[in-house]
C-alpha cells in the first residue's frame, strides 16, 4: 500500500475498491469452488495487493478455505457437517423443511465471509488450498457471493 502525507499532517493510503457480485447455481448439498472465478476477477482488475472480501448473502450456504487436491475432503467435510446437524433431529424451526435449521446450523459452524490477501494480483492461497461455496440444502439454490477488493 502506498502512503502519503497530506498537508494536515495525517496519513492517507492511497487505495483502490472495486466489486461484483458472483451468482452461483449449486445443484444441492455440495461444494463448489470458487477460487478460479474469484481469481479471474482480480485479474481483470489489475489488482497488484491489498485484500478480498468474499460474502455470502444467504443463511443456508457459506464459505470456507479448504484442500483441493482430493474431491474426498469437501465429500468428508459435508458428511461431518451433517453428523454435526443431522436432520433427523428434532429442530423448532421446521417450516422450510427438514435440511433448512440443520443449514443453519452448519452455516454458523462455517461462516459467510472470508478475507483473504492479494499480492502480485493474485490470491495469496496454500499449494492445497481453494476457496469453496458450501451449499447446505438438498435442492438447487441460486447463490450470491459479494466480492470486494481493497487495496491498489
Amino acid at each position: 500500500m502506498q502512503i502519503s502525507l497530506n498537508n494536515s499532517g495525517t496519513l492517507e493510503a492511497v487505495t483502490r475498491q472495486a466489486s461484483a457480485s458472483l451468482t452461483v447455481e449449486t445443484r444441492g448439498r455440495e461444494a463448489v469452488d470458487l477460487t478460479a472465478a474469484v481469481a479471474t476477477w482480480l485479474q481483470s482488475l489489475g489488482v497488484q495487493e491489498g485484500v478480498v472480501t468474499l460474502f455470502c448473502r444467504h443463511t443456508s450456504a457459506s464459505l470456507t478455505v479448504q484442500e483441493n487436491a482430493d474431491p474426498r475432503v469437501q465429500s468428508d467435510l459435508m458428511d461431518a457437517l451433517s453428523t454435526l446437524a443431522p436432520e433427523e433431529a428434532v429442530w423448532r424451526h421446521s417450516q422450510e423443511g427438514p435440511d433448512d435449521m440443520p443449514a443453519h446450523v452448519k452455516t454458523s459452524l462455517t461462516d459467510v465471509s472470508l478475507t483473504l490477501p492479494v499480492a502480485a494480483g493474485g490470491l495469496i492461497l496454500g499449494t492445497w488450498q481453494a476457496i469453496y461455496l458450501l451449499e447446505h440444502r438438498r435442492h438447487p439454490h441460486r447463490r450470491d457471493v459479494h466480492l470486494h477488493f481493497l487495496g491498489r
